[in-house]
């Protein structure tokens, strides 16, 4: 009850307009609702804070109430007064409807509950993992409702049996994949845990965990049998993208317009990794670090220095209160079940204030694409995970004063933040100490651009998922394990691979439109701090609001 009376108070003190209380109120509503019913997820932006003894439904009763109520929600919202609205209730509105219309997308675009038999896997497991990325101490209430959520798992894959009316073959044979070695993963789960938790739940957690791993073992077994009588139809086609575009990222293009923004950036990617090549040509290449101690020691030195670095170059405000990005060694708990998501905490909203985790392996040459890049030079990781990155950007996100942009979450503006800040601290030196480095971010940057393509033609359906891991493991270049890896995600969500690329191209244009327009009172300082703390809304609005520019924003509504 205490955190719902201060919620209210926020929300009452962050609305600038008396007309539009209803639309705050509305979108306090939605967004404890949203906490609900928002679908575990294999990324770390979108993560949410779920209420204590949360565990999922998706029984066939909840599916039809979820789609009953996002509806109620858009109605009440279209009905709302806008008299006396600000520009800033307007973006808000636009704000809100996006995540509506989200929830929306979801049931009745992308249909996951229907036609996502991995859909499932998240909303067992991922469900069970999003409890486990906070680092120790595991209290008796966080034990309990890790073990609350493992006892859900029977009922949760019992009606995933029943909703999957039209199941897609390449999306069942993700899921197969990811349970494929379960047997082993999960035992290896539960016995690294079990030390961790309070002694009168070990029982009680070991019993869930065994009912659990059977009864995936079936669940992925079952879907094996039922392979061949699935459809391979899985795109949603140009009309439903182009429609998610302008609804739900708030983008103001089209497929067509973003296809060729992204075949300009391949462009300059590739010439400009050329030109750092050549530069670098008598140089050594990165070595990777002798330990994972040793690992841990550089990135903690490296992100202070980041920090430092911000300030110095009089780029971006760093608060004194704000925490740190730091690595630690993953623990075995984790390691088994790590196919599940980036394998990292960067805090939540009731947590403001608290250091952010990323887990690492032993550093070795066969890592991974990106967990190679960080055993060589961990700053590019930081940069765009940690700080001023993910991390920083979601912390001053989250003491927003308004109730809309603490709660909305799209990847949209997040990683655009997150790959702007690569190049533009690559611009301002930060990596000159190290130029093969400056390799790392251009191979970064050929990868983002690639994903432009990769996304458009998935959802479009002018790729197979093999096709496009094969295109992205051939061309970027990258180790086809990651590649293929992409191309199943990317595939069950258009619109996320976009995302970096796209997000990054507006705030370049943002900045060049404030330039032009402020002339000697523009300063990168004032309008990256700006962009920062209201790094959850799409860059279109931040356009409006800033600039009092309206063209974008007409192509939204």
């Amino acid at each position: 009850m205490r955190i719902r009376i201060v919620w209210l108070t926020l929300l009452l003190s962050a609305t600038e307009c008396a007309h539009a209380s209803d639309l705050h109120l509305l979108a306090y509503e939605f967004f404890q609702w949203r906490a609900t019913q928002q679908p575990a997820t294999h990324d770390d932006v979108n993560r949410v804070e779920r209420p204590d003894g949360w565990i999922p439904d998706w029984s066939p009763a909840a599916l039809q109430a979820y789609d009953a109520q996002q509806k109620e929600f858009m109605r009440r919202l279209q009905e709302l007064d806008h008299t006396g609205w600000t520009v800033s209730d307007s973006v808000d509105f636009l704000l809100l409807r996006s995540a509506i219309a989200r929830a929306d997308f979801e049931l009745n675009v992308l249909q996951l509950p229907r036609r996502d038999p991995n859909f499932y896997v998240q909303q067992t497991l991922g469900a069970v993992y999003e409890l486990l990325l906070q680092p120790p101490p595991f209290t008796e209430n966080r034990a309990r409702n890790i073990v609350l959520r493992l006892e859900s798992i029977p009922t949760t894959l019992q009606h995933a049996r029943s909703n999957l009316s039209r199941p897609v073959a390449p999306f069942a044979s993700n899921a197969i994949g990811n349970l494929a070695s379960i047997e082993t993963q999960l035992p290896a789960f539960a016995n690294d845990l079990a030390r961790l938790l309070p002694e009168p739940l070990r029982r009680r957690f070991a019993d869930a965990a065994a009912k659990a791993r059977d009864e995936l073992v079936a669940y992925r077994e079952w879907l094996k049998k039922e392979l061949q009588r699935m459809s391979t139809a899985f795109a949603i086609g140009k009309e439903a993208y182009d429609r998610y575009l302008r609804l739900i990222a708030l983008m103001p293009y089209d497929s067509d317009e973003i296809l060729r923004m992204g075949q300009q950036e391949w462009e300059r990617a590739v010439a400009f990794e050329q030109f750092e090549h050549l530069r670098n040509r008598e140089l050594p290449p990165l070595e990777i670090v002798p330990s994972i101690e040793a690992q841990i020691a550089q990135q903690r030195s490296d992100e202070e220095r980041i920090r430092q670095f911000l300030a110095e170059k009089d780029i971006l405000d760093v608060p004194k209160w704000m925490g740190h990005y730091q690595n630690v060694p993953m623990p075995a708990y984790l390691r088994a079940l790590s196919w599940l998501g980036v394998v990292d905490d960067l805090t939540s909203i009731s947590r403001i204030g608290q250091d952010a985790t990323k887990y690492i392996v032993e550093p070795s040459p066969a890592l991974p694409f990106f967990a190679l890049s960080m055993a060589q030079d961990p700053r590019p990781i930081i940069v765009h995970e940690g700080v001023p990155g993910h991390y920083f950007q979601l912390v001053l996100s989250w003491t927003n004063p308004r109730i809309v942009r603490r709660q909305y979450i799209d990847s949209g503006p997040i990683e655009g933040i997150g790959f702007y800040a690569e190049e533009m601290l690559l611009q301002h030196g930060l990596f000159d100490d190290r130029p093969r480095t400056r390799e790392v971010i251009y191979r970064f940057m050929r990868l983002r651009a690639l994903r432009v393509e990769v996304d458009v033609k998935l959802a479009c359906g002018e790729f197979t998922i093999e096709e496009a891991g094969r295109y992205l493991a051939r061309t970027v270049p990258m180790d086809e394990h990651t590649a293929q890896e992409e191309a199943g995600w990317f595939a069950a969500g258009p619109g996320q691979a976009i995302t970096y690329q796209i997000g990054k191209i507006q705030i370049l244009k943002l900045i060049a439109d404030a330039k032009g327009r402020l002339g000697d009172r523009f300063s990168l300082r004032d309008l990256h701090n700006y962009i920062w703390l209201n790094g959850n809304v799409p860059i279109a609005l931040l356009r409006w609001e800033y600039l009092g520019v309206r063209d974008e924003v007409e192509k939204l509504f």
